[in-house]
């Protein structure tokens, strides 16, 4: 019933369990997730953890923490990874202006290489955005991309400028927080066929199991707060953050 268009099972916080986890999910009404790569060595394991399981896909690419670890090698190391059938998305790559390092000029250098590399494969990109909502924005529609920003933190103008160029906006756990009114104004201004859905496990865990380690289960909260938001069913609201992945993605169900 439910995609969950965003999580890191490579994580460490899986480590004994992360099978268990894997194959209790379609029992509790999930269709199937993207692994987001955010390291060299994230991106093969995500592309290792889709060969795996059919209801798994994966994205490559590198965050923007690792920014000065981008050259050309590694670029190249990428780029074959994105060849692999199960590879859906070059992601997640963006800006994080948040912490002073890397420095922004290192990040940028690396973001525009991989945004050229998505342009060139015509593949769609997963971008990473905190604190550096108008970068981002000039940077996708300087190469013409097509994807998402995921955990959506901008402004709802931003929002409604990002569905213009024809961008999907995807919320967390966020949504169901108490401080989440930016947020929930950004969900309430975008068309729901732009939408989606994700955990960003293990991380941004909803209500009302809030501090728990997070996992694609729980994208069941996210949608829930989402058809609020909307006024639709939560059958509608799945149903329509699902298709909207599977569009974007070329994902067959």
């Amino acid at each position: 019933m439910f995609f969950d268009s965003h999580a890191h099972l490579d994580d460490s916080r899986f480590d004994s369990d992360r099978e268990a986890v894997i194959l209790s999910l379609q029992d509790k009404g999930i269709d199937g997730f993207i692994n987001i790569g955010s390291s060299l060595e994230t991106s093969a394991f995500s592309v290792s953890l889709a060969e795996q399981y059919p209801f798994v896909y994966a994205a490559v690419g590198i965050h923007p923490e690792a920014a000065d670890r981008v050259d050309s090698a590694l670029l190249e190391k990428i780029a074959a990874l994105l060849d692999h059938p199960k590879c859906v998305a070059l992601g997640e790559i963006g800006l994080d202006f948040h912490y002073d390092s890397p420095e922004k000029e290192v990040q940028l250098k690396a973001f525009e290489a991989q945004c050229a590399m998505a342009a060139e494969a015509n593949i769609p990109v997963i971008i990473h955005d905190r604190e550096a909502h108008q970068f981002c924005f000039e940077m996708v529609k300087k190469y013409g991309l097509h994807g998402v920003f995921h955990c959506f933190s901008g402004s709802a103008e931003m929002a409604e400028e990002l569905v213009k160029i024809g961008f999907y906006l995807s919320f967390t756990g966020v949504l169901t927080f108490k401080n989440a009114k930016k947020a929930l104004l950004a969900a309430e201004k975008v068309p729901l066929d732009r939408l989606m859905i994700e955990t960003d496990c293990p991380y941004m865990t909803p209500e009302p199991y809030r501090g728990e380690r997070n996992d694609p289960s729980f994208v069941r909260f996210v949608c829930e707060k989402l058809a609020q938001v909307k006024g639709v069913s939560l059958e509608q609201a799945a149903l329509a953050t699902k298709q909207n992945a599977a569009r974007l993605f070329g994902l067959h169900f």
